[in-house]
């Protein structure tokens, strides 16, 4: 009886760490966010107007519900706006691109990141640096550093000469082996340098799974006789593929809720200057359920094929 229960103990156990390290999120999430998200909602749902409130001297929101569609912010957001509609699309087919090349870059970078080789410290700080740039730990190092917007410049007018990409997407259109099925590998060849700075956090997930894949099952692959080839596709692939889903999931909201992303700045700008709160509110949470969806969608299909070792 005893030998039974430690099985369902030790999940016990293991549910319990993972609920206290979420515990932070949870409270702070319940003290700080649900509410405004409530708000949010709300005003999705309404005519916000700014007047005032209290003999203080304060502004606040006035609320009127909206009781017919056409009428609301919704249907204003998607029937009305001559840009929303456009940039969610476009923003859904860069996404198509750019989530696939961040997770195969990143894989591909912790393969190499996690062999034995000198100054492999180095190397990894190396392309987790732009992650600590981008957390803010240096403010303003990339949009306000003359430094580095002269050597920026510097850089694209010594490239501007001799752009292989684009003498290579010249040279296949001419013979007529380029065509629409390989613009998507042309963009992601432009954006291999947002492709880099992207995939700091993938790369690090990667490796700490790699690391997790004991020896002895490729000592006992090669005595089998398995190629390096087979041994990656039987074992360090489906050992991994766990972490793959993981980083899809944080890939697409990551790249997805961007400030940069044209969707959130339409959003931003509905708010300041325009002030027009119910239809930024509106925007903010139709784009939310469509990531949700999509987020859905992904996990539902790569689920099916992911594998876990107990």
């Amino acid at each position: 009886m005893a030998r039974k229960r430690k099985p369902r103990n030790l999940r016990r156990r293991n549910a319990i760490t993972g609920y206290l390290f979420i515990a932070p999120f949870i409270v702070g999430f319940l003290l700080f966010l649900l509410k405004p998200m409530f708000e949010s909602f709300r005003m999705s749902l309404s005519e916000v107007t700014i007047a005032a409130a209290s003999q203080k001297g304060g502004k606040g929101f006035v609320m009127e519900t909206i009781t017919t569609w056409k009428e609301s912010n919704y249907y204003q957001a998607f029937f009305f706006d001559p840009q929303y509609k456009t940039q969610l699309v476009d923003a859904l087919k860069e996404m198509a691109i750019q989530v696939p090349a961040i997770i195969v870059f990143s894989f591909f970078i912790a393969l190499l990141l996690n062999q034995e080789f000198k100054g492999r410290g180095f190397v990894r700080a190396v392309f987790f640096l732009p992650v600590i740039l981008s957390s803010g730990v240096i403010v303003g190092l990339e949009y306000n550093n003359a430094l580095m917007s002269s050597m920026k410049g510097a850089i694209e007018e010594a490239g501007s000469g001799m752009n292989i990409t684009a003498t290579l997407e010249t040279v296949l259109r001419t013979t007529g082996l380029g065509g629409k099925l390989l613009d998507p590998v042309f963009k992601i060849i432009e954006a291999v340098y947002d492709v880099a700075l992207a995939s700091g956090i993938q790369i690090i997930i990667f490796i700490s799974a790699l690391q997790t894949v004991s020896p002895s099952m490729y000592e006992a692959a090669k005595i089998e006789g398995c190629t390096a080839w087979e041994s990656f596709w039987k074992i360090t692939f489906p050992l991994v593929s766990s972490m793959i889903l993981v980083n899809l999931v944080y890939t697409t909201i990551d790249f997805l809720m961007r400030t940069d992303n044209q969707v959130m700045t339409t959003i931003t700008h509905k708010v300041t200057p325009e002030m027009e709160y119910g239809l930024s509110a509106a925007m903010a949470w139709s784009y939310f359920a469509i990531v949700a969806v999509v987020l859905g969608v992904l996990a539902a299909i790569i689920s099916k094929k992911v594998y876990y070792y107990e």
